[in-house]
């Protein structure tokens, strides 16, 4: 059986994508750890959140060093209500666990919404599925990979 970084590092280079997978003898899990093992800044981490839109889920990537805002995900996402997924169904509709949910690869196919902000990098890094290891994308590929809806969802200060 794939590993969970095997199986991102398999749809990454089915869709044409050489990414690195990078592993870690420390955690990756938070942004800032993720950054800090990279040797990069916290906004160029890529945190891959679920949500539920009206109870149905949908995957943000958002960067490192911002907040989501609800109010601006359930606008872009059409919704009245928007609440932060539990563990137990980040695992069932990824199969990942947090902290190490990448943005590709999950059991369900999810709307996408990715952080306006990371668009202004060259790379970012990513979780490959597992809490110590990440990958390095394009942003622009990033979106193309997960089908994204680049909006704004920085909560201001």
């Amino acid at each position: 059986m794939m590993s969970a970084a095997e199986r991102v590092a398999a749809v990454l280079r089915q869709a044409g994508i050489d990414a690195q997978i990078l592993e870690f003898p420390q955690s990756t899990r938070t942004a800032r750890d993720a950054a800090a093992a990279v040797g990069t800044t916290v906004a160029q981490i890529v945190k891959s959140l679920v949500f539920l839109a009206d109870g149905r889920p949908v995957l943000v990537l958002g960067s490192g060093a911002n907040r989501v805002d609800g109010a601006k995900l359930a606008a872009a996402a059409g919704v009245g209500r928007v609440d932060k997924a539990d563990a137990e169904v980040v695992r069932d509709v990824t199969g990942f666990a947090i902290g190490g949910v990448p943005p590709v690869g999950h059991r369900s196919t999810l709307p996408v919404y990715l952080d306006r902000d990371l668009m202004a990098f060259d790379v970012v890094y990513a979780s490959a599925g597992t809490p110590n290891t990440v990958f390095p994308i394009a942003p622009r590929e990033l979106a193309r990979l997960t089908a994204a809806t680049v909006v704004d969802l920085r909560e201001d200060a």
